[in-house]
């Protein structure tokens, strides 16, 4: 009969599964303050390197924060730091070999969805804001750096725009897991006008109201952007193989 070696969950992992426990169910609200190290060693009856790694744990979940000389204290999780959770599965997923496609459909998705809603929602605000974005875009076409910056900030807008804030982590999290694309294509000559003339598109299409239009200008342009990247991905291997 085959036998399966079954491990032992770690003590750390135990005492942080208890904790998480109680701080969902509210019998440790966010704002209180866990006990000491001493007073946690006593109540879980474990060593004080089980405590600690039990909170940084609790910590990389954005449950806990965890300063020398405090006690830890409880707090709420954000959208960035759930998805944060996940740049190093996203690294992984993007290694694959049609992982950039997958990542930069998931891309497209997202942000014809933003479009759209800008286009049927934005308010006069929003569209002075996106307005903003696209003028210093404009001003940054002779900066390679600021105009990485103003590209991002055009986008994180139209992210903005819902007021729900896992949109903007979403776009955060995209932004990090995809910088080579942006870092490989804006250095592509002629690319950056080209990219910026995409984004006065996207909005003059948003501030015209017309949804379908919007998600146009929007595919147009990443799908652009997604060409000159392969591209280059391609002449890379090519490269590499010669």
């Amino acid at each position: 009969m085959k036998r399966y070696a079954i491990e032992r969950q770690k003590l750390s992992d135990q005492v942080a599964s208890l904790l998480e426990d109680e701080i969902v169910r509210g019998v440790r609200a966010v704002g209180d303050r866990l006990p000491s190290e001493r007073d946690l060693m006593r109540q879980f009856g474990v060593g004080r390197p089980a405590i600690r790694e039990a909170l940084f744990v609790l910590h990389k979940k954005g449950l806990v924060e965890v300063s020398s000389g405090t006690r830890a204290r409880v707090t709420q999780p954000t959208p960035a730091v759930i998805l944060g959770e996940l740049s190093g599965a996203a690294r992984h997923l993007l290694e694959q070999p049609e992982g950039q496609q997958h990542f930069q459909e998931a891309r497209t998705f997202f942000e014809t969805g933003l479009v759209r809603h800008a286009a049927c929602h934005a308010t006069k605000q929003d569209l002075a804001r996106l307005e903003a974005a696209l003028a210093a875009n404009r001003a940054a076409i002779h900066d390679l750096v600021a105009f990485k910056h103003t590209d991002i900030e055009f986008h994180y807008v139209l992210a903005e725009i819902p007021r729900n804030p896992i949109f903007p982590a979403i776009h955060d999290a995209m932004v990090a897991w995809l910088t080579d694309q942006r870092e490989t294509t804006l250095q592509v000559p002629g690319q950056v006008r080209i990219a910026y003339e995409a984004h006065e598109r996207i909005f003059k299409s948003v501030a015209s109201g017309i949804p379908d239009k919007a998600e146009k200008a929007m595919v147009a342009h990443l799908k652009q952007l997604y060409r000159v990247y392969e591209k280059v991905r391609a002449s890379r291997i090519m490269a590499g193989k010669a």
